[in-house]
C-alpha cells in the first residue's frame, strides 16, 4: 500500500445460517451489520460508505441503506458473483487511501435455501445462446466442464477432487457453527450421487441461507474501535470471461494475475502467507485457484491437498471454518472468506485447534460467476 491513509477491518459478523424462513435477505444483512458495528464499537452514524451485492433488489445498495436508516456518501453495488466482497474491500481501501471515506460497511444476505433457488434473477446474456439451448446446467455444468478438462490434461483423479471436501470437513469439525461437521472420507465423496460428471454431490458447496458483514475503517479512526485492526495490505481483481464457453483456458483462472498483483502491493511473498481462505464453490474451484495463484505447479494441487498441508495441523491451512463445502454457502460466499481471515489474524480462536498458531498474514481469494471473476486480498495482523 502507499504512504497514504491505511485501511483496516475493524469488525466482522455472521447472521443466522442454515435455513431461516423467519428472515429476509434484508434482515439477514441488518443483523450482520449491527453485530459487526457493535463488535467494532461504532454506530450506524459513523458509516459513510456502504457496499453490497445480490439479486434481491434492482438496487441492493440503495435498498439496504434505506432499510438500515443510513445516508452514506458512497455506495457500491458491484456484483461480480462470489468475488464481489473481496472487490468491495479493495474499493473501500482505495477510497480510504484517497481520503474519500472513513468508515465503510460491506454486507451480504440471502435466503436461497428457504427460497429453494439461488435467489438471483438471471439477466439475458447473448453468449448464453451457445450453452443454454444445449442443456448446460448453470453453474455446476460449467465447473464440470473445467473439471473434466483438468482431469484429462493433468491425469488427475476424482479422488484428488474429493480430498478438498475431506480437508474442508476436517476444519468444519472444529467450527461449532458449521452446517456439516460429521467425518468425511474420499470414499464418501465418490459414493455420493453424480450431479454433473465428474462432480459428485459432495464436490458441491452447500445451499444455505445466511449473511455477513465487514466494517472497514481508516487509520484515523482506529483509536475509536474496540477491536484489533486487521490491515488491508494488498488487493486486485480481474475477469477473463462471463460464460464458460468463452473462458480462455479451462484450467487457469484470473487468479494468475490477481494473486501476484495483490502480493506485490502488499510487499510479501507466497511463502509468507500463514492462512489461505479460498472460495470453494466446488472442489475443482480450489484446485484451479491454488495453481493459478501460484501455490503449486499446474496439475499439482490435488497432491498438495491430499498431503494434508491444507488440513488442520498442515503447513498451509486453508478454509479454516469449513468453507462453502461444509460451513455455509448462501449463494455468494466471498464475504465469509474475509470474516474468517480476520478472525484468524486477530487470534479469536486462541486455545483451540481451529486457531492457526502465530498467524500474521492471510490471503483471501474470491471466485465469481463460472470461474469468471477473481478478487484477491492480502490481510495483515496489526
Amino acid at each position: 500500500m502507499s504512504a497514504r491513509r491505511r485501511a483496516a477491518i475493524v469488525g466482522v459478523a455472521e447472521s443466522e445460517q442454515g435455513k431461516t424462513p423467519h428472515l429476509t435477505a434484508l434482515s439477514q444483512q441488518a443483523m450482520a451489520v449491527s453485530a459487526a458495528l457493535g463488535e467494532a464499537g461504532l454506530g450506524r452514524e459513523d458509516v459513510d460508505a456502504l457496499f453490497t451485492a445480490g439479486g434481491w433488489s434492482w438496487s441492493p445498495a440503495l435498498t439496504l441503506a434505506e432499510y438500515l436508516g443510513m445516508r452514506p456518501t458512497m455506495l457500491d453495488g458491484t456484483n461480480i458473483g462470489g468475488s464481489s466482497f473481496e472487490a468491495h474491500l479493495g474499493h473501500a481501501a482505495a477510497a480510504v487511501q484517497a481520503g474519500q471515506i472513513d468508515v465503510a460497511v460491506l454486507a451480504y444476505g440471502s435466503t436461497q435455501r428457504t427460497d429453494r433457488s439461488r435467489n438471483q434473477p438471471r439477466a439475458a446474456r447473448l453468449t448464453e445462446q451457445f450453452e443454454a439451448p444445449f442443456g448446460l446446467p448453470t453453474p455446476v455444468g460449467a465447473y464440470a466442464l473445467a473439471a473434466t478438462r483438468y482431469l484429462h490434461e493433468y491425469a488427475a483423479t476424482s479422488a484428488q477432487l474429493a480430498e478438498v471436501a475431506v480437508a474442508a470437513r476436517a476444519w468444519s469439525a472444529l467450527n461449532p457453527l458449521a452446517q456439516r461437521r460429521e467425518p468425511l472420507t474420499v470414499d464418501d465423496v465418490l459414493a455420493s450421487p453424480l450431479v454433473c460428471e465428474p462432480l459428485h454431490a459432495l464436490d458441491c458447496c452447500l445451499v444455505t441461507d445466511g449473511g455477513g458483514a465487514v466494517v472497514v475503517a481508516a487509520e484515523d479512526r482506529w483509536a475509536d474501535v474496540a477491536t484489533r485492526p486487521v490491515h488491508v495490505l494488498g488487493h486486485a481483481e480481474a475477469t477473463t470471461h462471463s460464460t464458460i464457453a468463452n473462458m480462455p483456458d479451462l484450467t487457469t483462472t484470473a487468479a494468475a494475475s490477481t494473486g501476484p498483483a495483490a502480493l506485490r502491493m502488499a510487499g510479501v511473498e507466497r511463502d509468507d502467507i500463514d492462512v489461505l481462505e479460498i472460495y470453494d464453490s466446488f472442489t475443482i474451484t480450489v484446485l484451479l485457484s491454488l495453481e493459478s495463484l501460484g501455490f503449486c505447479a499446474p496439475g499439482q494441487a490435488g497432491a498438495l491437498v491430499a498431503s494434508g498441508r491444507t488440513a488442520p495441523g498442515g503447513s498451509l491451512p486453508m478454509n479454516t471454518n469449513g468453507g462453502g463445502l461444509a460451513h455455509t454457502h448462501p449463494g455468494m460466499y466471498g464475504i465469509y472468506l474475509l470474516i474468517e481471515a480476520t478472525r484468524q489474524l486477530r487470534g479469536d480462536f486462541a486455545g483451540t485447534q481451529r486457531q492457526v498458531p502465530g498467524a500474521e498474514l492471510a490471503l483471501a481469494h474470491g471466485t465469481g460467476g463460472v470461474l469468471s471473476s477473481t478478487s484477491t486480498i492480502v490481510l495483515g495482523r496489526g
